[in-house]
């Protein structure tokens, strides 16, 4: 089934490159039983009609809950105006209009019941929303849909150090006309010239190539989110190179120290302590999925702080680049290597007693889910992991 989507009124701010319309249209490629009618097109004598006022953002979920419920008016629930309408085409009588006497007999709902059940993710905590455009708010609204593009579980520095720079430099982006794609471009070469140099021993170089990588590697994600471009073939891009080139990295770290190292442990027992102790992590991390069907650093709030310092990419490069300032390099890659072995250990700790949770009968729920926000908001756990991207309140 069909339905055609008709846009009311008119909006000329662009947020993050995109014209209201546009925006719209990238979004509801995402269902495939949406149609977005072309600007002035006249209403179908028959069939089923989305009327969305133009001058509005819409959260997903909002948009899905409209398109699979019937005969339902969407209030803003700021000043209680419409600002969307699920209904068929003979009640409209041709004309797309919000204000029409038929609109006011349908069953009205917020953004809250109309997405309810729909919050099926909890990599980041937000309320449904819709939120208007003006061009006054125009900076708050870019701002608040950067930030709810954002995990919020992740390490210290993605949450912590990257959000300002990582903001600027998508507006950059968008303003020369790159995509994410180019950006992920960028970050393969950098992630090969830093494995490069440090293969030659050349920490410095590696260390300035290896955190520019991992800062767009923010930055492409965001851009995607931001400006809707993402896709699958960028989803696998990105990824790919995320899950391979760590280890990589510090064989290589392990390779340029190989003339100097001084310590009775074989390089190679190191870099395989690495390598295992990285796959294994991942293999934990995909194994629980066996006891529950999100992410492990979503379970208890433990995990999620867990995740601030797990041993991935970013707080290795961090002990690494604090070896490298204290000029022991080779004590670097040795933390490296007892971090990835105590951080595996933890995940697969948790991982055996979630799914002896699991056949003992019990029933995991991500910890998020069972807080209210408005009772608990104020903990510092609750802050730090269940952020609010602002745009149920713009």
């Amino acid at each position: 089934m069909t339905i055609q989507v008709h846009l009311v009124g008119r909006c000329e701010v662009i947020l993050w490159g995109l014209t209201s319309r546009e925006r719209l249209r990238r979004i509801l490629k995402k269902f495939p039983q949406a149609h977005l009618a072309n600007a002035g097109e006249a209403l179908p004598a028959d069939g089923d009609i989305l009327l969305l006022r133009e001058d509005y953002l819409y959260d997903d979920r909002v948009l899905r809950g409209l398109l699979d419920t019937q005969d339902i008016a969407l209030q803003d629930p700021r000043d209680g105006a419409i600002v969307a309408a699920r209904t068929s085409s003979s009640r409209l009588s041709g004309v797309a209009d919000l204000s029409a006497p038929a609109i006011n007999q349908l069953r009205t709902a917020q953004p809250d019941t109309v997405a309810s059940g729909l919050q099926t993710q909890l990599r980041k905590f937000d309320q449904p929303w819709v939120a208007r455009i003006t061009q006054s708010n125009r900076q708050h609204l870019e701002k608040s849909l950067f930030n709810g593009a954002y995990k919020g579980v992740t390490d210290f520095i993605t949450r912590g150090v990257w959000p300002v720079p990582a903001r600027w430099v998508t507006h950059l982006c968008v303003r020369l006309g790159l995509s994410p794609n180019h950006v992920t471009t960028a970050s393969y070469v950098l992630a090969i010239l830093a494995g490069w140099w440090f293969w030659n021993g050349e920490f410095g170089l590696g260390l300035i190539a290896g955190w520019i990588m991992t800062f767009l590697d923010t930055v492409d994600g965001k851009l995607a989110r931001v400006t809707v471009t993402s896709t699958r073939f960028g989803n696998i891009f990105d990824h790919a190179l995320d899950l391979v080139h760590p280890p990589l990295w510090y064989i290589a770290w392990g390779m340029g120290l190989a003339a100097t190292w001084s310590y009775s442990l074989p390089l190679s027992m190191v870099f395989w302590a690495i390598f295992i102790g990285y796959v294994a992590g991942r293999l934990c991390e995909g194994s629980f999925k066996f006891a529950a069907p999100f992410s492990m650093f979503l379970w208890k709030p433990f995990d999620s702080l867990n995740r601030l310092v797990t041993a991935r990419r970013n707080p290795n490069l961090l002990l690494l680049t604090l070896a490298w300032t204290a000029s022991a390099n080779d004590v670097g890659l040795l933390l490296v290597a007892a971090w990835t072995i105590i951080s595996t250990l933890v995940l697969a700790w948790r991982v055996v007693w979630a799914i002896t949770l699991r056949w003992r009968g019990t029933d995991l729920q991500p910890w998020l889910s069972q807080i209210d926000l408005k009772a608990e908001g104020h903990r510092p756990v609750v802050r730090l992991f269940a952020p609010r991207s602002g745009l149920a309140d713009a």
